[in-house]
């Protein structure tokens, strides 16, 4: 596999507390927009990202951002 699968067009909106979040890059994870490990053996790593306060951030869905693991409207171009 040489592109992520895209397990969403658009971004994930998600309310997230304090902490360390790794987001998945590969499309495989069963727990989108975060990794479960599925990309073990492949080409694709997980990034990690901290959030200092609770907030809402959009994730991006399609795997194709340029700001990752944020949406930067990739989606819009994606087939």
């Amino acid at each position: 596999m040489t592109e992520p699968l895209i397990p969403q067009k658009s971004s994930y909106a998600v309310e997230l507390a304090p902490g360390d979040y790794w987001w998945c890059a590969c499309g495989q994870s069963r727990r989108q927009p975060f990794c479960d490990g599925s990309h073990k053996g492949g080409p694709f790593t997980p990034v990690k990202f901290s959030v200092a306060e609770a907030q809402k951030v959009w994730l991006c869905g399609c795997k194709h951002t340029g700001k990752q693991p944020f949406c930067d409207g990739s989606h819009q171009k994606v087939t």
